[in-house]
């Protein structure tokens, strides 16, 4: 984003001490940080924010009520007459603090009455774990805390705790069972007891209220923690692609995005005091074990065979400490997948080699020929290093490397690809289309600016496929949306992509070390300033792509989408560009028709698509508290996510060849030729790419019937 499109801001900026809560206020007094940072984060969405909500009343109001989920996300802390007694005097107020109309007060009167029902909630919890559960009772429990509602009374506080810990016994309870059953074959096995696996059960269940209940009252004593969920509620509700960053926060996720450690290469995040996978590296350990997905959920860590530490309620920090550790040693996570099972994947913790993230090809040998296969995990650009890795450019030499081997097609594999360059999608769609307009960007003004490939040279012109997902996010929709306009290829996977059609930019908060530098003390906000549309003209925001090629998968049904999300902006269009569609253009008719016939017939596909559906519907359901019925909803569970995972698998491995370029150098390094091949293997048993292949067969067999007419 170019100065003349960023409006200078006015920011009334002071220099006040940093001060407890109870001293801030107007009346004479320099505003203090946390007021500092609320005008200037409130200015900043005003003036800068792509499509900014009013900051009013009704602003005020939906920021109450997000807070108090952020800051009781179970509902289980506050009561309901607390909850009244604050919105009688804040629920309207908030848009002034903001404004900088009146001083901070919501917040600290929220963590006042946190340090008051914290306490109450601890003895509450360790009350009712001093004494036996009945687990052959018959009543559920809905975990489904945004429909939950605050206790109107003590005893409704305390009913709504009992099923929570009844709950969290259980799932310890049960695999305690597990556990024992798996162990009598062992030499020296000694059986316990039901009463004495409940009692171990519920004193493991204690241990983690306890750490939860720890890291509560931490938190409850932090100011700086309790203001930024309060900055982070404002700008998220002004659009979900809007963050604000603390300065610590910051500096940490540079670390992690930037730095080299020895790790298993994923990064994490807490969600309503658990420890969630929020992203992989590709060709890290955890990418490679091929069985840890995002939004898994890290129950324990082990350090190799030692005793797993339940890290329930522990701090993201802390729980990438333990994963972290030597080159070579192996560390066991046990993660609690998307449909409830239960699983320990050990892992060898190595260096994170941050070059398998770039783009990489092999050749998949088909009945009708050779079909060339690129990866692209992200359109990754190395912005500070003129000489680094941009993905336009590993591309066009992936795709030189493939014409040398005469392939008769090209799949582009975009899957779990959430975005990154706008330069370098731009210049790697030039890759496939004559000169011509790529994107469309429109600022909060209303002016909208073509992007446009300039080169009329054409790299490849063969036959052409894009793997997408709902993963596919950003620049990845950009590419695939303008093959799709431009009629240069086919789009194949699920029903849409993620529909994230926003850019962003971080921008600083503090005015005197410069509002252009992203690493302010004050904190930084990434911000939402422009929008993105095809040349089409319509926006790939809310709606994605959709695919031309429809493949069954198990998110198919999951809510991860853009549309997902209440506070996403929403989808519209513009004028559409100037642009002549590909002159040889295929009929996606036959072609389509004929992958719908294959999918028909495909049981694997059949089946996935059926378990999909049906485990969506399991997630929506209340979870038993009754051992047999909750024993039994989990067999099937994991029978289901069991048969998925089988059948996401060939029967028959593809013959898929790397390059001759790549050998020599992959073999060159002994860890990296094992990654490779790995990466390798998992690509030959892809039920997903070996329809992409057929698709691109049957697109090879139409342009040779042109040729030879």
């Amino acid at each position: 984003m170019s100065k003349r499109n960023l409006p200078i801001l006015v920011l009334v900026l002071g220099c006040g001490i940093f001060v407890a809560f109870r001293s801030l206020g107007f009346g004479g007094i320099q505003p203090t940080k946390y007021e500092r940072i609320l005008q200037n984060v409130g200015e900043m969405l005003e003036e800068i924010h792509y499509s900014p909500k009013d900051i009013n009343d009704n602003f005020s109001k939906d920021i109450f009520k997000k807070y108090l989920a952020e800051v009781d996300v179970e509902k289980d802390v506050l009561l309901q007459s607390d909850v009244d007694a604050l919105k009688a005097k804040y629920e309207t107020t908030i848009d002034d603090e903001i404004l900088g109309k009146s001083k901070v007060q919501f917040v600290p009167a929220v963590v006042d009455l946190l340090k008051k029902r914290i306490p109450e909630t601890e003895a509450i919890y360790k009350e009712i774990l001093s004494q036996p559960f009945d687990f052959s009772k018959d009543e559920t429990i809905n975990l489904d805390f945004d429909k939950a509602h605050f206790p109107k009374n003590e005893a409704e506080r305390k009913e709504a705790w009992r099923k929570r810990l009844k709950y969290l016994t259980l799932e310890r309870y049960s695999e305690l069972l597990d556990g024992q059953e798996a162990d009598k074959k062992k030499p020296g096995f000694v059986a316990k007891s039901n009463a004495e696996l409940e009692k171990e059960a519920r004193m493991r269940a204690l241990k983690v209220m306890d750490r939860y209940y720890e890291r509560l009252k931490s938190k409850a004593n932090n100011d700086d923690d309790r203001f930024n969920t309060f900055v982070e509620t404002i700008v998220q509700t002004m659009d979900p692609h809007t963050d604000y960053f603390p300065p610590v926060e910051k500096r940490y996720f540079d670390e992690q995005m930037s730095g080299r450690f020895f790790g298993i290469g994923a990064s994490l995040k807490d969600d309503d005091g658990n420890i969630k996978i929020a992203s992989l590296l590709t060709g890290s350990p955890a990418w490679k074990s091929g069985q840890i997905n995002i939004n898994d959920v890290i129950m324990k860590v082990a350090q190799g065979n030692q005793e797993p530490v339940d890290i329930t309620g522990y701090l993201v920090e802390d729980a990438v400490k333990l994963i972290r550790g030597s080159k070579g040693t192996e560390v066991k996570l046990t993660l609690k997948k998307a449909d409830g099972s239960i699983k320990v994947v050990p892992i060898i913790r190595d260096e994170i080699v941050q070059d398998e993230t770039f783009a990489r090809s092999v050749i998949v040998n088909s009945d009708k020929g050779k079909i060339g296969y690129i990866y692209l995990p992200e359109f990754y650009a190395d912005f500070d290093n003129p000489k680094g890795n941009r993905c336009s450019i590993d591309v066009a030499r992936e795709i030189l490397k493939l014409k040398e081997q005469k392939v008769d097609g090209i799949i582009m594999d975009l899957r779990y690809n959430g975005g990154g360059s706008l330069y370098d999608v731009v210049q790697m769609v030039g890759l496939f289309i004559d000169q011509g307009p790529v994107v469309q960007v429109r600022d909060r003004e209303g002016k909208a600016q073509v992007y446009r490939d300039n080169d009329k040279s054409v790299l490849y012109d063969g036959p052409l496929a894009v793997m997408v997902n709902e993963y596919s996010a950003s620049a990845s929709e950009i590419f695939a949306a303008a093959i799709q306009d431009y009629k240069r290829g086919v789009i194949i996977g699920s029903t849409s992509t993620y529909g994230k059609g926003t850019v962003q930019r971080n921008i600083g908060l503090d005015k005197n070390s410069g509002f252009m530098d992203a690493n302010s003390e004050l904190g930084t906000v990434k911000l939402t300033l422009q929008k993105f549309y095809r040349i089409s003209g319509g926006s790939t925001q809310l709606r994605g792509v959709s695919s031309d090629i429809v493949l069954p998968d198990l998110s198919e049904f999951s809510k991860i989408r853009e549309k997902d999300n209440p506070d996403a902006l929403p989808w519209d269009e513009i004028q559409k560009a100037d642009y002549t569609p590909w002159k040889y253009a295929y009929d996606l008719t036959p072609i389509k028709n004929a992958s719908s016939e294959r999918i028909k017939n495909n049981g694997a596909f059949n089946i996935i698509n059926q378990d999909a559906e049906w485990l969506d519907k399991q997630n929506e359901k209340s979870y038993s508290l009754n051992l047999e019925k909750f024993r039994d909803d989990q067999k099937k569970l994991k029978a289901t996510y069991k048969q998925i995972e089988t059948l996401s698998k060939l029967p028959t491995e593809m013959s898929i060849a790397s390059l001759p370029q790549d050998t020599t150098r992959i073999q060159s390094d002994k860890d990296k030729a094992a990654r490779y091949n790995q990466w390798l293997n998992s690509l030959k048993k892809d039920i997903y790419l070996d329809e992409a292949v057929k698709v691109v067969d049957d697109m090879v067999t139409q342009r040779n019937l042109v040729y030879n007419k």
